[in-house]
């Protein structure tokens, strides 16, 4: 007897249901467009309870760094992880999701975008919800973290890693290093790499 099969037939009919969001969000810093979390919470909380499946999410700060900005000024930088555990209120049977999301502020709300964010991802890397490959990102978060911004502590590398130039990240990927110092003339992580291509 499979574990948890009836709740599975429920999200596959999700996950039908929410197979696309349209991106409505404007980044307007690197001009392209992205789907807003209220975009994906709405649909995917309209099949959720179509399917009486409930939604507690469980968040846990995992770091909050001081970074400047490219006036620099302070600014907050949280990152947050996200338990979303779904039960079928039918049967009782329940499944866990998992996501994680960074967000920068000046005042006190870094840490609500890390939240949003995590648990957007959460559920489009779950419910393979396609929007195209565009990164989570806004305006001021992406002045922030431009060439110009850099955390007020250097990350720490080792002899095999290197930290991304534009975000401090630690790409530990020898083969992600060697392909951006051939392409870039840098070290940039695969999220600056695209957001380098879109700004190009």
């Amino acid at each position: 007897m499979l574990e948890n099969k009836n709740i599975a037939k429920k999200l596959v009919k999700v996950m039908s249901e929410c197979s696309h969001v349209i991106k409505n969000g404007q980044n307007d810093y690197h001009n392209y467009k992205y789907a807003t979390a209220e975009d994906v919470l709405q649909k995917v909380n309209a099949s959720l309870t179509k399917y009486n499946i409930a939604s507690i999410v469980s968040p846990t700060l995992e770091s909050m760094l001081e970074v400047l900005n490219r006036n620099e000024k302070k600014e907050h930088l949280a990152t947050v992880s996200v338990q979303v555990h779904l039960i079928d209120s039918d049967t009782g049977e329940s499944v866990d999701l998992f996501g994680i999301g960074s967000g920068q502020d000046a005042g006190d709300k870094a840490v609500m975008k890390a939240q949003t964010a995590a648990i957007k991802y959460a559920f489009m890397l779950s419910l393979c919800i396609a929007t195209g490959d565009d990164p989570e990102a806004d305006t001021g978060t992406d002045e922030a973290t431009s060439e110009k911004a850099k955390p007020t502590t250097q990350p720490k590398t080792t002899s095999n890693s290197k930290a991304c130039v534009d975000c401090g990240t630690i790409i530990t990927d020898a083969r992600v290093i060697s392909f951006s110092n051939n392409r870039y003339g840098r070290v940039l992580c695969r999220d600056c790499q695209k957001l380098a291509n879109k700004a190009a």
